[in-house]
């Protein structure tokens, strides 16, 4: 029947669109079609009357009568669901109290008394026919709705063993199936509900969500214990006579402690300890494989694949020590208590493992020497031979290919520059000016290298002098890098390369600029003296002017005296209209124009004819007519 996928299915379908209770408005219709289908309505305009309770045989005849107590037991579900969400959102985290608490309880039970109903009609199997993974799947279904009815009564020990029971019974299917929707159920509803329920019965924190489980797992029914253990063996064995792996596991090899810098702190939480543990054993996985084959035998996105391996737990060991931080400041720790400093302690030593991790990855993509060699990639031969028998050439790399590589590793680079600028934002980071400093030595090598890697694009395309000036500034961050490597590294960079930046490392980087800096300046040089005759060339215009219409220029070689002026002069344009200021116009007498004199301050005019003069009087001015003399 797959009870488990479907009702994941229908809660996920339904809460993606919509909330809880578009997903009982959803239940609802298909209940009514469900009993239409199984002639379980009522006649249209007749008084309802009850119906009758679903049998064993009617199982037997149509599987559909279990699909609708399990929709009937999910709406209720659904119904219980929406109360509280709601109530939440009102009451701004209060406690849900009075009649709220009371209805939901009410319609958890109504859909646990629904389940349990599933789980006697399907241990019938002589008439139903079903299988013993059904009744196990409607089982851990049942225990998770009873649990949930306890959680809300308040009742923790009780839920603790509804949940226990579930939990195994999903782990012993999840063990012989693989479903990865039973692993979702584990992750997202029971282990939180266990993981609380263990809290306020004051249990250790150190003790694991599977210890707590085996612990409080009811043994009083001996045919589910029979079915579980024909499953996984292993999975109800106790956990103190040291016979599983997972116990030896969690036992004596969980780390207890966390160091970081000079301060060692407690690991107080499980999920802690055992994200730590996978740590350690996957970084044991990739050193034995980089040193079984050597690093320039694999490609860098095999070593790569391989770091994989490490990032994951260290994240998952980042997430848990989030989720305990967040857990002891809803409980109203203060950040002074000594639990909430140790695990702040804690999330600067992951937090900075993971970063490690993440730089280390980058740098086994930019190849060998963190990049700072780049080598032409040739193509692979090509294994069938050619039809007139010759063998085919290699083609070497195209300049838009290594362009594309390099752009590759400017984004790795600035990847790992952005890792290294969030280490300074951990708690206690800051503080630590040694610690603070070697970062520093560590993001001015990789800022070398970004300006590298530019460079060596600029001079695929021929432009050697912003190539000269990028690794100029390139050999400058080189040499802070080695100045600032610390002489002593703390562990072998060589086979596992993480954030460390060894002074070899800085060396040799410094070494590969020192060649290419030289060479650049060699190729601005020739470039320069290419480009003086093309430029003498394209002047010769301009030298062909005369002298006398340069004369703002300095000449930067001998004056040609053959050209000091234009002769013969050239018909050339002028602007027209010029604008002058003839002082003599009152003093020249111009053909056509009457002659005037200026005698004593007085306009005289003299009629050409009869020599007669005219006193002209002067214009007033100023307002009025009064004058200003």
């Amino acid at each position: 029947m797959d009870i488990t996928s479907f009702v994941v299915s229908r809660r996920n379908d339904a809460l993606l669109l919509g909330d809880y209770n578009a997903y009982r408005t959803q239940l609802s219709r298909r209940i009514l079609t469900l009993c239409r289908k199984l002639g379980r309505t009522s006649a249209k305009g007749r008084k309802y009357t009850p119906k009758t309770p679903v049998t064993a045989q009617d199982v037997a005849r149509d599987p559909e009568f279990v699909r609708l107590l399990l929709l009937t037991s999910e709406r209720a579900w659904a119904h219980a669901m929406d109360m509280r969400s709601t109530h939440s959102a009102e009451t701004s985290g209060k406690a849900i109290t009075g009649s709220a608490r009371r209805h939901i309880i009410s319609r958890l039970n109504k859909a646990s008394s629904n389940a349990r109903q599933i789980v006697q009609l399907l241990e019938d199997e002589s008439v139903t026919g079903a299988s013993t993974e059904d009744i196990l799947e409607v089982k851990a279904y049942s225990s998770t709705l009873a649990g949930s009815v306890e959680f809300e009564k308040r009742g923790w020990e009780k839920s603790l063993k509804y949940h226990a029971e579930a939990r195994l019974i999903y782990t012993a299917l999840f063990t012989s199936t693989r479903n990865e929707v039973l692993k979702d159920v584990l992750d997202n509803t029971i282990d939180p509900s266990i993981r609380y329920a263990a809290y306020q019965l004051r249990l250790p924190r150190s003790l694991t969500v599977p210890v707590v489980a085996r612990r409080y797992f009811p043994r009083s029914d001996a045919r589910l214990m029979r079915e579980l253990e024909r499953l996984d063996p292993s999975i109800l064995r106790d956990e103190t006579s040291g016979s599983t792996k997972a116990s030896a596991r969690e036992d004596h090899h969980l780390p207890k402690t966390i160091t970081w810098r000079s301060r060692t702190v407690n690991i107080e939480h499980s999920s802690i300890s055992q994200a730590l543990a996978s740590v350690s054993a996957a970084q044991e996985q990739l050193s034995k494989l980089l040193s079984e084959v050597p690093g320039r035998e694999r490609s860098p996105k095999d070593n790569a694949a391989a770091y994989d391996e490490v990032l994951i737990p260290s994240q998952d060991a980042v997430d848990a020590t989030k989720s305990a931080i967040d857990q002891l400041a809803s409980e109203g720790v203060g950040p002074g208590d000594k639990r909430m400093q140790a695990l702040q302690v804690t999330k600067t030593a992951v937090n900075y493992a993971l970063v490690e991790w993440r730089i280390g990855r980058n740098r086994v993509l930019c190849g060998r020497e963190d990049g700072a060699v780049f080598e032409a990639e040739v193509a692979q031969k090509v294994r069938k031979p050619r039809k007139d028998g010759t063998e085919w050439t290699r083609r070497e790399e195209g300049s838009g290919r290594s362009l594309a590589r390099l752009k590759e590793r400017v984004v790795l680079y600035d990847a790992t520059l952005q890792s290294l600028d969030s280490i300074k934002e951990l708690p206690g980071v800051a503080a630590d000016t040694a610690f603070m400093a070697e970062l520093e030595g560590t993001r001015v090598y990789f800022q070398s290298l970004k300006c590298l890697s530019i460079a060596r694009g600029h001079s695929l395309l021929s432009n050697h002098r912003a190539a000269l000036a990028l690794l100029t500034r390139a050999l400058d961050l080189a040499a802070r890098a080695v100045s600032a490597a610390s002489p002593v590294s703390s562990r072998s960079t060589k086979e596992m390369p993480r954030s460390d930046v060894s002074p070899e490392h800085a060396r040799s980087l410094r070494q590969v600029l020192d060649g290419l800096v030289s060479q650049h300046r060699a190729l601005v040089e020739l470039n320069d003296e290419s480009v003086k005759p093309a430029a003498a060339e394209r002047n010769k215009v301009t030298e062909a002017a005369p002298l006398i219409e340069r004369l703002d220029e300095y000449p930067s070689t001998c004056v040609d005296l053959t050209r000091l002026v234009t002769y013969p002069p050239k018909l050339e344009p002028i602007p027209v209209k010029p604008l002058f200021f003839d002082i003599a116009w009152n003093y020249i007498e111009y053909p056509g124009r009457p002659a005037q004199a200026l005698q004593s301050g007085r306009k005289v005019a003299v009629d050409g004819d009869q020599g007669k003069v005219t006193e002209k009087k002067e214009a007033k001015k100023g307002w009025f007519g009064f004058g200003r003399g």
